[in-house]
C-alpha cells in the first residue's frame, strides 16, 4: 500500500502541476491584459488560487515521496493536497485525476499500518 501511495501521490502531483501552471498563467494573463466581459474574468481570490497552484502539487509530491518511510505524515500531506485542490479549483474535468490520485494515495498511506509485504 505504501508503494501505491507513493506512485499515486507523485502522479497526482505531476498532473496537479499542469493545473497549477494553467491557473497561475490564467490569473497573470487576466491581470496583464484585463478582463473580457463574459469570456475571461479574473477569479475572486487570486492569492488563494496561486497558493494552491504552487502548494497543492508540492504537497502531493512530497507526501508521495514520504509514503514509504513515514506513511502517516505522507498520507496527511496527500489528503491536505487533495483538499487544497478541491477547495481552490473545485472538482471538474481537469482536476478530477489529481484530486482522486492524491486523495486515494493519502487514504492508502494512512491505511498502511505495517510495512509492505514482498511476494
Amino acid at each position: 500500500m505504501r508503494n501505491a501511495a507513493l506512485t499515486l501521490g507523485i502522479i497526482g502531483g505531476i498532473i496537479g502541476m499542469f493545473v497549477g501552471f494553467f491557473t497561475w498563467g490564467y490569473t497573470e494573463f487576466i491581470a496583464w491584459f484585463g478582463e473580457i466581459e463574459d469570456v475571461a474574468e479574473q477569479v475572486d481570490n487570486v492569492a488563494l488560487i496561486r497558493a494552491a497552484a504552487l502548494g497543492s502539487p508540492l504537497l502531493a509530491i512530497a507526501g508521495g515521496a514520504m509514503a514509504r518511510s513515514n506513511a502517516r505524515l505522507g498520507g496527511i500531506l496527500l489528503l491536505i493536497s487533495a483538499s487544497g485542490m478541491y477547495y481552490a479549483f473545485s472538482f471538474n474535468a481537469f482536476t478530477m485525476f489529481p484530486i482522486a490520485f492524491a486523495g486515494l494515495g493519502g487514504l492508502l498511506a494512512l491505511a498502511a499500518v505495517k510495512p509492505d509485504q514482498t511476494a
